[in-house]
């Protein structure tokens, strides 16, 4: 930053110290975030959609099919030469990394995440990439809150509210539904529903959608206006489609897990994009819906047209067959979520909630058209049972199932629809929730203990840094080391009553105490005779750096009764860590959290 710019700066923090209190400058900072996360949203859909206009030109309207093949795999390319020449930094998955950076990283997020998925992602999803953008639109919000926070000096606490109301208002603005948007963020980045947290939510939200109106107009992404209504005769086929729902949820998230660890054995991003590039341009060649975000299918089923949805295939197939539609629509079903998470694979970037949305609109209609065509004279609403599997699938896949009932009921006005959104979304959650014990979004989190949650008592202790609680000035012996050589060099010289028995080779073997020689420390006889090895407990509990989240520290403490543990690192000894300043940091981050 420019001098004169960091002088301007520093006035500013000086007279808002003296002006403004902390928790009004928050709020006027929410607006701040709203208003880029909304502009961040306007910018990727339009980049997405100015690249998407190349396929509609003269030129390829004859060579559609092959097209199909092509131009998501000159997408991947793109993305991966700015990866490689340019950014030269790993694009996480937008929500997943959000979380991250709020669990181990204090919410401060580098700054390059700005412009990264900016540019890749429309890349990705415009050129075809089976991919959404709503991930995308979260990351870059989020990226605008936190460096916002920072460049105001905001603390922790305050730049992860930030976050949250930047991801809030980059969803808020991407489907102009900004009270889902406020549950988005509570229910996935585990916010307290306080009114400290939520009047910053609703300022971000608004603002972003406001912004949405002024750049975007009054278009919306889902256009739809409910005028069957609720049945409840239907309720036993809602609840049906509840089951469904919770087997799709499943599935995607054992394809998704499945498809990710098969492309993480090959080192080379060059291997995956042409692994990776193969498969979706194969995928997509002989399954057109499958092509991009999947916009298109949703619109066109919820209008009733299943014909515009389906759209052209390279085969000459009988459409006016409804049992031939059905097996296509659950096929997009199946193969949305494999072509979703190969374009991943390849080194696409991208988000996973519009394709859900996607895979359950497609899901619901064929469910809804295998009612209706059975043979029992049975007649259900077909676009009602699409929106009902967007939710079912929201929340089995994303398991935020208030997040789904609010954005289906919001963006399609179908709020006469809460009974059956209610009944389908509990039915998928809970479902998926037993074998899925964890999102897409957190799993990989949740198994390194990285994953906030509702828990404060878990949360402070996943913030807590495990390198400010770790001691390296104790007095290390050698197994070798003489009872003589033991006291003048180490008992009388430290105010320790530990002292590490470590080889050569910097492996940690035991411990002594002091309690331990104190029976034999004035006994001179001793002194060339007994050694370090025959005194130090070799049983003594240890804490793994790499691998011993602050959860697993407290469980080694309260198992062992002990008031120090060593550390080790890369399997030697690294230092010690005292329970004492293990619970005064906790108390100190305890009060963070409640302030």
């Amino acid at each position: 930053m420019p001098a004169k710019l960091k002088s301007l700066l520093r006035k500013f923090l000086i007279w808002k110290y003296k002006h403004i209190s902390e928790r009004q400058f928050v709020y006027i900072l929410s607006i701040l975030v709203g208003f880029l996360a909304g502009m961040g949203t306007v910018v990727l859909k339009n980049l997405t959609h100015a690249i998407r206009l190349l396929f509609e030109l003269d030129l390829f309207k004859n060579y559609q099919n092959s097209l199909y093949f092509i131009f998501p795999i000159i997408g991947l390319i793109l993305v991966y030469i700015i990866k490689q020449a340019w950014l030269k930094k790993h694009i996480g998955h937008g929500i997943s990394s959000t979380l991250y950076a709020i669990s181990k990283l204090n919410g401060i997020i580098p700054r390059y995440n700005i412009y990264a998925s900016l540019i890749t992602a429309p890349l990705t999803a415009g050129f075809g990439g089976s991919v959404g953008l709503q991930g995308p639109t979260v990351s870059v919000g989020a990226a605008l809150g936190s460096n916002a926070a920072q460049l105001f000096h905001m603390n922790a606490k305050s730049r992860m509210l930030l976050i949250a109301c930047a991801s809030a208002g980059a969803m808020a603005s991407m489907f102009k539904a900004p009270i889902a948007a406020i549950i988005f963020a509570v229910e996935i980045f585990s916010l307290d529903i306080a009114f400290t947290s939520l009047v910053p939510l609703l300022l971000a939200s608004v603002s972003a959608v406001v912004t949405s109106y002024m750049f975007l107009g009054t278009d919306i992404l889902l256009r739809f206006e409910l005028v069957d209504k609720f049945q409840v005769n239907d309720i036993i086929f809602y609840i049906i489609l509840g089951l469904a729902t919770s087997v799709v949820s499943i599935y995607f998230s054992k394809v998704f897990f499945t498809i990710t660890n098969f492309f993480k054995q090959f080192e080379s991003r060059a291997l995956r994009l042409l692994i990776g590039g193969t498969a979706i341009g194969t995928l997509l060649y002989f399954i057109p819906p499958l092509y991009g975000e999947g916009y298109g299918i949703m619109n066109n089923l919820l209008k009733g047209d299943h014909l515009a949805a389906i759209g052209i295939t390279p085969f000459n197939l009988d459409l006016s067959n409804i049992w031939l539609v059905i097996a296509l629509l659950l096929g997009i079903t199946i193969f949305k979520a494999i072509a979703m998470t190969t374009t991943f694979g390849a080194g696409g970037v991208g988000g996973v909630f519009i394709p859900t949305l996607v895979m359950g609109s497609a899901l619901g209609n064929a469910f809804a058209k295998i009612i209706n065509n059975i043979g029992f004279d049975l007649e259900v609403s077909e676009s009602n049972f699409t929106l009902i599997g967007m939710t079912g699938l929201m929340a089995g896949v994303l398991h935020a199932p208030l997040t789904a009932i609010f954005l289906i009921a919001e963006i399609t006005g179908g709020y006469e629809l809460f009974v059956p959104l209610m009944i389908v979304s509990a039915i998928s959650f809970s479902i998926t929730k037993y074998y899925v014990s964890h999102s897409i979004y957190t799993l990989k989190l949740a198994e390194r203990g990285e994953l906030m949650t509702h828990d404060k008592d878990q949360n402070v202790l996943m913030v807590l840094d495990i390198d400010k609680v770790i001691e390296t000035n104790f007095i290390i012996l050698k197994p070798n080391m003489k009872l003589g050589d033991i006291l003048n060099k180490a008992v009388a010289k430290s105010s320790r009553n530990h002292f590490p028995v470590v080889n050569d080779e910097g492996h940690f073997l035991g411990a002594i105490r002091l309690d331990d020689i104190r029976h034999i420390m004035f006994d001179s006889k001793l002194y060339d005779t007994v050694e370090a090895s025959s005194l130090m407990h070799a049983d003594t509990p240890i804490i793994d750096y790499d691998n011993d989240s602050m959860n697993d520290i407290m469980d080694i403490f309260k198992s062992s009764g002990a008031w120090n543990l060593p550390v080790i690192k890369q399997d030697k000894y690294y230092g010690y860590i005292s329970k004492s300043k293990l619970l005064t940091a906790y108390r100190q981050q305890l009060i963070n959290f409640t302030n």
